[in-house]
């Protein structure tokens, strides 16, 4: 039988057939001639049998010698299996069950050697261990595989499988394969020495990088060849005009060649270097140049040859730089992907110059450079600029005179940095809206010291005024004014996440139920208004009031986009759903966090948010609307309560059928809550309103000198016995000396020490002391700073009967206890 199945004849099986006839003859002639002479018929039987009984034992034996000689010839022939195996680029072996190496092809020799087989072979000890693992997991499951192979004396990895076969599973086919190395950008590393250099030499162009003074920072090896006549030459550090020369023509010729050598064109393309300006001279960033042979191209030259054209597109449009080539009128001639994505016009293609591409303001200064690089000696040069369509950024654009190329004379370079564009203007806009709410906060908290003093003074003359008095209609005016005041800068606070809130864990849908008839009110008859819940919605945590103005301020600026674009005829539609990580995680955001969301939408026909206000849409005071019809605090405020909630606040464009923009859409992404609910602020205080005549002694300390007199005044007037201070020391001192209190009145923010500071030195001498604090800040972000028992809160701006029903809340409290 053969290796595969089949019956062979061999000479030797012939051989023994013969031998057996002639025996056979030969035996029973014998025999005759024995009975002839005896006649013993029994001495002829026995004779015979014995022959036949030694005859058999004689071929028998001659078998079993001949046995080996047809076992060699049914041995597979292993140079049909080598011949089998030979794959280009892959080492490929076989080897049994005791890992002896049973044949190998011409790869696996040339890499290895015959004198191991795996895992043996000339890995380092980790990769030997890691063949031994294949080993173990290919005889027990069939195949293995692993990248994790690298030589001993070389950096070259491997990949490597292995795999079950045979027909008793007795023996593994090896396949080894290189893993080649990642090549690096060699534009960002600044250096061409590797494939993409060797590539451009096969095609007849030479590549260089030269620092900003000139000098060699890497060669290909073609240039490296040309101009020492050694390819394996860095020629880091030394000059590059050194290495060429010019003749009376102006032609460029390798200085080793001379001018038996080919005429070169030399292109200088300015690199920008991200970390650099956009004002950034060529002198200042490094520069690729490239070596052109005059003589590619039918012709002999690029003058004449449309082919050195065409091989010359091909290799700009390689490039990641942005680059464009313009003739002497300066007329666009062509342009690499790189170049549209830069300018923003992958689907519109180049206009006719590059003037079309530039803000009014730049088409002269553009248009003069781009002629002044076409003509005259080859120069270069950066120029800031601003796109058409980004007139709000200024970008480089470097200009490079060419010559010797046809109708080519001036290269453009464009770096394409609208990803770096968009991360910095998303960082510029939440700057200025961090820096603008700081501010927000900090004039609304001073604003609210003017405000408690101007609203206390007037209560104080209220109680001197009757509704008849001449000065009675005033002094009202002036309080309704400072109560719209004391409106604005809570929407100030609000933008700048500082107004305290007083969260809850509820369910979207019931604050919109809430505000539902105002709304329906607010927007009137000529508009359509629909609601839509989702199911399973998650409990969310958060001030329902203050949701409640968020949904009314999203509603209102709907309207008012409706009436301003459409007549007051149109539509708006409220949507809340459930979101959860799985989609968000879909989503792709890099500003909301992967998690579980309720999802509050609010969309308009109301023609849609222009790209130019969108960016501004949240900032304060910033406002579309007529003069004298619109505060911009809207949308701030709706952001900044949205912020402070823990949530998210988006806004967009609805896009209708054909693309065109119908209206716009407001999206709240508020958390799931998670867990169980929180118990509500300790707060022992009931309100009541009996007065307390109790009376008490209290320290009040407040370092604006108006709203100390206000509150001394309306404390005294309510039976207490005030002592004042004007700050934290004063007041630590008022203690320390012996003072006995009921209360500390206090302001939170004060010159030197301030209001905590102060609260928690009290407490080291009278722990059970208790603290009012007054502020126009937030009361959850005071308790960030503060919290200890005891501790209670009074918004500013606060009316005289505010402040003396808060203390007398507050004694009553402590009286109780």
């Amino acid at each position: 039988m053969t290796p595969f199945g089949g019956t062979i004849e061999t000479t030797g099986s012939r051989t023994h057939l013969r031998l057996f006839v002639s025996l056979a003859l030969a035996l029973v002639a014998s025999a005759g001639v024995l009975w002839i002479a005896t006649g013993e018929l029994l001495l002829v039987l026995a004779y015979s049998l014995g022959i036949a009984i030694l005859l058999a034992g004689a071929l028998a034996f001659q078998r079993m010698q001949a046995a080996p000689e047809s076992e060699v010839v049914g041995m597979p022939d292993w140079s049909v299996t080598v011949a089998a195996i030979e794959v280009p680029g892959a080492a490929v072996a076989i080897t049994d069950r005791a890992n002896r190496l049973t044949c190998a092809n011409s790869s696996f020799i040339e890499w290895f050697g015959l004198d191991a087989a795996p895992p043996n072979i000339a890995l380092n000890r980790a990769s030997q261990e890691e063949l031994l693992r294949m080993i173990r997991h290919a005889w027990r499951d069939g195949s293995a595989r692993s990248d994790k192979l690298e030589s001993v004396e070389t950096e070259t990895r491997w990949r490597a499988e292995a795999e079950r076969a045979g027909r008793g599973d007795d023996h593994l086919i090896w396949r080894f394969r290189k893993i080649e190395p990642e090549i690096a950008d060699p534009l960002v590393s600044y250096d061409v020495t590797g494939a993409f250099g060797t590539m451009l030499s096969k095609a007849g162009i030479e590549t260089a990088i030269t620092a900003p003074d000139g000098t060699i920072k890497s060669v290909s090896s073609g240039f490296a060849e040309r101009a020492t006549g050694d390819a394996n030459s860095t020629l880091a550090g030394q000059d590059f005009v050194s290495f060429l020369r010019s003749d009376d023509r102006d032609r460029i010729f390798f200085t080793r060649e001379g001018r038996s050598g080919t005429p070169q064109t030399l292109i200088h393309v300015p690199l920008d270097d991200p970390n650099m300006s956009s004002t950034t001279g060529p002198d200042e960033s490094p520069s690729l140049m490239l070596l052109i042979d005059a003589g590619v191209g039918i012709g002999g030259g690029w003058e004449n040859s449309s082919t050195g054209t065409a091989q010359l597109e091909g290799l700009l449009g390689q490039l990641p730089l942005g680059l464009a080539m313009t003739d002497r009128d300066g007329r666009f001639l062509f342009s690499n992907g790189a170049f549209l994505r830069a300018v923003n016009r992958e689907e519109q293609g180049l206009p006719s110059f590059p003037t079309d591409l530039v803000v009014r303001d730049d088409k002269a200064a553009l248009s003069d450079a781009v002629r002044r690089h076409g003509r005259g000696p080859s120069t270069s040069g950066n120029m800031a600029i601003r796109l058409a369509n980004e007139p709000d950024e200024t970008i480089s654009l470097g200009l490079a005179g060419v010559r010797g190329m046809g109708d080519a004379s001036v290269l453009l370079s464009l770096t394409d940095s609208s990803q770096e564009t968009q991360l910095k203007r998303q960082v510029a806009q939440a700057t200025k809206m961090q820096a603008v709410g700081q501010l927000a906060g900090g004039v609304a908290h001073d604003f609210n010291n003017v405000l408690t003093a101007i609203i206390g003074t007037c209560d104080l003359m209220l109680l001197r005024h009757t509704p008849g008095d001449s000065d009675y209609d005033d002094i009202q005016q002036i309080l309704q004014n400072s109560n719209r005041a004391a409106s604005l800068t809570r929407q100030l606070l609000a933008f700048s996440r500082q107004q305290t809130l007083r969260p809850e864990i509820l369910q979207l849908p019931d604050v919109v139920s809430e505000v539902g008839p105002l709304i329906t009110r607010l927007l009137g008859e000529k508009i359509e208004y629909s609601v839509n819940h989702d199911r399973d919605l998650g409990a969310v945590r958060a001030d329902p009031q203050q949701l409640e103005q968020v949904i009314m301020n999203l509603a209102v600026n709907a309207r008012d986009a409706i009436n301003m674009h459409r007549g007051g005829t149109g539509k708006i539609s409220l949507t809340t759903r459930r979101v959860n990580m799985r989609e968000v995680e879909q989503m792709g955001s890099e500003i909301l966090p992967a998690a579980d969301y309720t999802v509050l939408v609010l969309e308009d026909t109301g023609g849609g948010i222009p790209e130019a206000v969108m960016p501004k849409l949240f900032e304060p005071f910033f406002t579309t609307k007529e003069q004298g019809k619109g505060t911009g605090l809207g949308l701030s405020t709706a952001y900044g309560i949205v912020k402070q909630s823990g949530g998210f606040l988006f806004a967009d464009n609805v896009k209708g059928s054909g693309g065109r923009v119908v209206g716009a859409r407001f999206t709240m992404y508020l958390p799931v809550h998670e867990g169980a609910v929180p118990a509500a602020v300790e707060d022992p205080i009931e309100e009541q309103s009996s007065e307390w005549s109790g009376g008490g002694r209290l320290l009040l300390v407040e370092d604006e000198d108006m709203v100390r007199a206000v509150a001394e005044r309306a404390l005294t007037r309510a039976g207490y016995d005030v002592t004042t201070c004007s700050d934290g020391e004063e007041g630590l001192s008022a203690i320390a000396s012996g003072g006995e209190f009921d209360l500390v009145v206090s302001d939170v923010v004060m010159p030197g020490m301030d209001g905590p500071a102060m609260a928690r030195a009290i407490r080291e001498l009278h722990p059970d002391l208790p603290v009012l604090f007054m502020s126009g800040y937030a009361e959850e972000q005071l308790r960030k700073d503060i919290d200890i028992p005891k501790m209670y809160f009074l918004p500013k701006p606060f009316s005289v009967q505010q402040i003396g029903d808060k203390v007398a809340d507050v004694m009553r409290g402590l009286a109780r206890k």
